[in-house]
């Protein structure tokens, strides 16, 4: 993806304010001795996903009829003004504000979005809406053993589109993908009804899953209560579908560094169109096969030691434990996608002043540039670590308490060592590949 500044706008490994070394062993180091202190203290599983403090006076504003007919309207405006600028806008990527609305301010801004706020975004879809607009009197049975991998899929276009197609910030491609994800989407959902969009819109499983992390969530009487965001994360489906999402999203975005790197570009800069487009197909599918192939060995090591009877659901012990990669994927994304959203993102707003490229100035604000000085190189070098180290440990403590239910005590620790060792890499290949980018 081709936009105003390089993609994401990392900075390279002379922003690390330690050297990379230090970083790298500091971080790998930190993780194990968490899950050291972990296996000493924490015995018996203590995450209640039916705990939390009753938000009485939130759970009125939000289950209000109005409140939901706003954010509905919302998410159809956002919506439009995306597909609008896209179709009829400028045909330049440094001009439309649309390549930049829908990698940045959507993709990326649904992090936090889903961190603060809960699931909203299955409230403001709107393709569920549009979808709702048909009514049905019945809908056909979504398929057995579909899972999640609609979402899987529509997952990996969208991956591949930003990091392997180079005409991915062209706003007539980023018109017609989302036409095309939106016609596929609607069209589900009409023929399958609301369920469809819980398992196979992209953008809204998504959500939900990051969603588990928020300290918002509902309780037994389907009232909003502020919890441990760590129980939440302790209710993630066990499906195989979510093993194969999770999986895709850390591979993805460590192609994303290993493609941004002084050495790949070295190797790969002079290349054709096609051979651009093979050989970062090849590289992504190789990041994601690694980082599956890690994480589900590791799990499935653990099944050495004897597993409690029933302890585990229909995706096995890949699927008990892909709840810790929620925290991780996280870290990888805000590692990744932190500066490019703080200065690129700033380019959806200076560009909405004239979304058609008509030579507009809506907002006043024509002239303006991005503001390149307001954080330090070492600024994001801190965030960059700190929320890779924050993410592995959270991933590790998630791991240990479901390790907690699954295993018997004088089991526990050795049960966990394969895990450990996969976290460790994972910690250590993340701040490498940030600080190389």
């Amino acid at each position: 993806m081709e936009l105003l500044v390089p993609m994401h706008g990392i900075g390279g490994r002379g922003d690390l304010p330690v050297p990379l070394w230090l970083a790298v062993y500091s971080a790998g180091a930190a993780v194990a001795v968490s899950f050291f202190a972990l296996a000493a203290f924490w015995s018996r599983p203590k995450f209640d996903a039916a705990g939390g403090r009753p938000l009485a006076v939130l759970t009125r504003i939000v289950d209000n009829r109005q409140a939901r007919a706003l954010l509905k309207l919302a998410g159809l405006v956002a919506f439009a003004l995306l597909l609008g600028t896209a179709w009829f806008g400028s045909s330049s990527p440094a001009l439309s504000p649309a390549p930049t609305w829908l990698y940045v301010w959507s993709w990326v801004g649904i992090i936090p979005l889903a961190l603060v706020c809960g699931p909203i975004w299955r409230l403001a879809n709107p393709l569920r809406t549009i979808a709702g607009l048909v009514r049905r009197t019945s809908y056909r049975r979504l398929p057995d053993g579909i899972a999640y991998w609609p979402a899987v899929a529509g997952l990996g276009g969208f991956l591949w589109l930003e990091l392997a197609y180079p005409e991915g910030s062209d706003p007539l491609v980023v018109a017609i993908f989302v036409t095309g994800y939106a016609a596929v989407n609607v069209a589900a959902g009409i023929v399958y009804g609301p369920g469809w969009f819980r398992i196979g819109d992209t953008i809204e499983v998504y959500g939900e899953v990051l969603a588990r992390l928020s300290p918002l969530g509902r309780g037994a009487d389907r009232q909003l209560v502020l919890r441990n965001p760590l129980a939440g994360l302790a209710t993630m489906p066990q499906e195989p579908g979510i093993v194969g999402l999770l999986c895709l999203l850390l591979g993805s975005t460590a192609f994303d560094g290993i493609s941004r790197s002084s050495a790949w570009t070295q190797l790969t800069g002079e290349l054709g169109r096609t051979q651009h487009i093979a050989v970062h197909t090849l590289g992504l599918i190789a990041s994601v096969a690694i980082v599956s192939v890690l994480f589900v060995c590791a799990a499935r090591t653990t099944g050495a030691v004897r597993v409690r009877p029933g302890a585990v659901g229909r995706a096995g012990l890949p699927g008990a434990f892909v709840h810790s990669l929620v925290p991780i994927a996280i870290a990888y994304s805000v590692a990744h996608y932190f500066s490019f959203a703080m200065f690129q993102g700033q380019e959806g707003v200076l560009l909405a002043t004239d979304p058609l490229g008509r030579g507009w100035d809506l907002l006043g604000i024509g002239g303006t540039r991005i503001d390149y000085a307001f954080l330090s190189t070492g600024v994001i070098a801190g965030v960059q670590m700190g929320a890779i180290v924050l993410g592995h440990v959270l991933g590790v403590v998630s791991a240990h308490d479901r390790a907690a239910e699954l295993f018997r005590r004088r089991q526990l620790r050795r049960a966990q060592y394969p895990m450990l060792a996969a976290m460790v890499a994972f910690t250590a290949g993340g701040i490498a590949l940030v600080s190389a980018s």
